[in-house]
């Protein structure tokens, strides 16, 4: 079983900046795509940024420009600098990773418990 756990999220005023860490830890797997998804209050699930093992990156409009998705492969850590925050960006952010495992390479989806960020004045 392969475990997510999310940091860094947190009060800011709009405009003002926070990093999300993520981090797998468990055994025997390799993590191929990594992305943070996030959800307000009454509204679904949606995809805010991802990144490839190789480090091909793709973000939603709503976060091109001022979120950056990076990764540390050697600590199977996923990263999102958010920067510029509005008060739209608030909600509950969560880790997604595609575990492969074994030597089939039997790929598997997993989430973090999430993180709570809140923009406002």
């Amino acid at each position: 079983q392969v475990q997510l756990v999310e940091s860094g999220g947190g009060l800011v005023q709009p405009g003002g900046s926070l990093r999300l860490s993520c981090a797998a830890s468990g055994n025997g797997f390799t993590i191929n795509d990594m992305g943070w998804y996030r959800q307000a209050p009454g509204k679904q699930r949606e995809v805010v940024a991802g990144i490839t093992r190789g480090g091909s990156t793709n973000y939603s409009a709503f976060v091109k420009g001022r979120f950056t998705i990076s990764r540390d492969n050697t600590k199977n850590t996923v990263y999102l600098q958010m920067n510029n925050l509005k008060p739209e960006d608030t909600a509950v952010y969560y880790c997604n990773a595609i575990v492969l495992r074994g030597v089939t390479l039997a790929r598997s989806s997993s989430w973090g418990q999430g993180t709570q960020v809140t923009v406002s004045a």
